[in-house]
């Protein structure tokens, strides 16, 4: 089937919903969303709509995806962190804007069948890993970007700890049901917050954010 009108509408509504950053817009327009779901949900792949993507995880609306990528204001030599890769469909999206992304998913099958994907669909600038997303990537930091598509109780201090000079990062962040949209910029020593949206995410899993039993210790 080919989407090319429904990719098409769905670059309109992200225009009418406020999205201007024109390297979003194309690189959203180029990546084919309907092969980050599954095939039963193919019909609603540009749909303004989270879908499930197996595994008790989604692939966000969008516009939530839009607007995200929107604030990291992201520049073509950019190195750039995303926690919680899901089905990779904004690492493939990301690629296409940045310089190089490495993405991290805690749930093995997701890593493997997003880096089969990925690999397939040549994204040759993308690495997927395995492991705890709220520890970051030491071995690979600083990130001149980090975007977390998950929702923390707090920014993880690792995450804080490997962004760059000058550096962004954007995540969701409060209580289970309900969260805030930050965006956290290095300025030397100092990280400077802005609260963008409300939103409404999955939970972040991993040792500095939530458990998948009870909230955690800071």
């Amino acid at each position: 089937m080919d989407f090319t009108n429904e990719r098409r509408a769905m670059i309109d509504l992200l225009i009418r919903r406020g999205i201007s950053d024109q390297r979003v817009l194309d690189a959203m327009a180029q990546t084919p969303r309907h092969l980050f779901v599954p095939a039963h949900e193919r019909s609603h792949a540009y749909s303004d709509q989270a879908l499930p993507i197996g595994e008790g995880q989604t692939i966000s609306q969008p516009y939530m995806v839009a607007l995200m990528l929107e604030a990291l204001q992201l520049a073509p030599t950019d190195r750039v962190l995303e926690i919680g890769a899901g089905s990779g469909y904004a690492a493939a999206v990301l690629s296409r804007i940045a310089a190089k992304v490495h993405t991290v998913e805690c749930r093995e099958v997701l890593a493997a069948s997003a880096a089969a994907l990925l690999r397939t669909l040549g994204y040759e600038n993308v690495t997927v890993h395995t492991g705890d997303g709220t520890q970051g990537l030491p071995d690979y930091a600083p990130f001149d970007a980090i975007l977390v598509s998950a929702a923390s109780p707090w920014v993880p201090a690792p995450l804080r700890e490997q962004l760059a000079s000058f550096g962004r990062l954007v995540i969701p962040v409060g209580g289970r049901q309900a969260q805030i949209l930050l965006r956290l910029r290095r300025e030397g020593d100092t990280l400077r917050t802005e609260r963008l949206c409300d939103v409404r995410f999955v939970p972040l899993i991993g040792g500095h954010a939530w458990t998948t039993e009870h909230y955690p210790e800071r």
